[in-house]
């Protein structure tokens, strides 16, 4: 979405309330998020109302949101332009309240999934949205505050997902996660018909929905294949097939991308060099961080056989020194402390998972190993998210600056989508009920942070232009 007309806003004669307009879209904004781990710490109780489902199939109620979520962020900021930013994040405020509504009351696993990737889309359509009409309603003395709070919500959201979700689940049930957000998106969404401002649509053409049907479909078989391929054999047709044609149409989608007028991914900010860095640093980040925060809530609930409130509560000061973290990087850290703050964050995650790998067993030792533990590696998080979040947004033009932060975004949201299908693929093989499944995620965990560390490093020899203010600190929230 382009940044192009800061004075863009409401008709004639309406008073812009930037506070309010702020208030309203972090609103939505924390509803998104909330739902990306609010499910996480429902798994064991989804697991007992569908029995028959194996553990690859539950765990799309987490990729199908995901995976979604991660495939439209990008065309949803051209399409905000094209309908205008308030009438798309109202739609898909809309429809996200129908999709959770839906979901709440699913049959069956299969339809759970399907409103769940509902949801994902939905709320894709309204995360760009939201940020541009911060970005365009708020006064520029005031936007880095006002980008800053945005950023803060997701964070927060970060926090209060496994733990609201543990209490619901709890005291009411599973389906309770989904029909919180009836009321609270109802409210955010007449709310925001009646004091939103007014925007003028520029006239920019559709996103390519060849190609965006391409690399959506596409990104979606790839996953199928690695979350089912135990369950299929992987040497069985159908998980080379999805993984197969999955690679044809995402290919299929970039390679339309090149040329297109209205490209569903944009390749051009793609040939910056530290851009394309900071955005395979945030896939491969993705991918370690994704499958700890699943797996992390499931250990303590199954082997350590926490209640689903204490399960939820286990994960939130490791949630709590990333907010913190993150916050310390987006506005104290100049760029080139904030790049190297990528590489050292995921060190500190790599070694909370080596630390779990070696430490944790079947007996609980939750102040002993799992508090340090995931303290360490919440810090590490918000370092590396905070730090990369910065980097994408000064690699790119200020006109396309939420343009770059969708992909960064984008990029991140598939990471977790491999990692929630690594998780399946190894308790699938190893089982839920001892600590070995665990420890594997838990060093696979490690591996990949070490891994995203090494690709942190080429950052350090970049050379970004100066950010623009806040920058670091609007993406940075969305690390939950």
């Amino acid at each position: 979405m382009s940044v192009s007309s800061a004075s863009e806003t409401a008709s004639p004669g309406t008073a812009v309330k930037p506070g309010l307009v702020l208030a309203l879209t972090s609103g939505a904004t924390f509803l998104a998020f909330l739902d990306t781990t609010v499910v996480n710490v429902a798994f064991p109780a989804l697991r007992d109302s569908f029995s028959s489902a194996s553990v690859s199939t539950l765990s799309w109620v987490v990729s199908a949101y995901a995976v979604l979520f991660a495939a439209l962020l990008t065309p949803a900021g051209r399409l905000a332009d094209v309908l205008g930013r308030k009438r798309l994040f109202l739609l898909g405020l809309l429809l996200f309240t129908v999709a959770s509504l839906l979901s709440a009351i699913s049959p069956n696993i299969e339809m759970l999934n399907i409103f769940r990737g509902l949801q994902g889309a939905t709320a894709a359509a309204m995360i760009p949205s939201a940020l541009g009409l911060v970005l365009f309603e708020t006064p520029a003395e005031h936007r880095t505050a006002a980008i800053g709070v945005w950023g803060a919500t997701a964070s927060l959201a970060a926090v209060a997902g496994p733990t609201l979700g543990g209490v619901l689940v709890d005291v009411f049930s599973w389906r309770a996660i989904f029909l919180i957000n009836l009321p609270l998106g109802l409210f955010l969404a007449f709310a925001g018909f009646r004091n939103l401002p007014k925007d003028r649509p520029t006239g920019h053409r559709l996103p390519d929905i060849i190609g965006t049907v391409a690399v959506t479909l596409g990104i979606g078989l790839v996953v199928a294949g690695l979350t089912e391929g135990y369950g299929w054999g992987w040497t069985n047709v159908k998980t080379i097939g999805a993984l197969a044609v999955g690679l044809v149409l995402v290919l299929f989608g970039l390679f339309r991308s090149r040329t297109h007028p209205a490209p569903a991914v944009e390749i051009s900010l793609w040939r910056n060099r530290t851009f394309a860095q900071a955005n395979l640093t945030s896939l491969l980040s993705g991918i370690a961080m994704f499958g700890w925060l699943l797996s992390g809530p499931l250990f303590v609930s199954t082997v350590w056989h926490y209640s689903v409130i204490k399960s939820g509560v286990s994960v939130v000061p490791g949630a709590i020194t990333g907010a913190v973290a993150a916050i310390i990087v987006g506005k104290r850290l100049s760029l080139a402390g904030q790049r190297a703050s990528v590489s050292i964050g995921m060190i500190l995650f790599g070694a909370n998972g080596i630390w779990m790998y070696y430490a944790v067993g079947a007996d609980p030792s939750f102040w002993s190993v799992w508090f340090p533990a995931g303290s360490i590696g919440g810090i590490g998080l918000g370092m590396t998210m905070t730090g990369l979040s910065s980097v994408a947004a000064v690699s790119v033009p200020q006109t396309r600056f939420a343009t770059g932060i969708g992909l960064n975004l984008t990029a991140r949201q598939l990471g977790g989508a491999l990692g929630v299908a690594a998780v399946a693929v190894i308790l699938s093989e190893k089982g839920l009920r001892g600590p070995q499944g665990f420890d594997d995620i838990f060093l696979f965990s490690g591996i990949a942070a070490g891994v995203a560390a090494l690709a942190g490093l080429m950052l350090l020899r970049s050379r970004p232009a100066t950010a623009p203010a806040g920058a670091a600190t609007a993406a940075a929230g969305s690390e939950g």
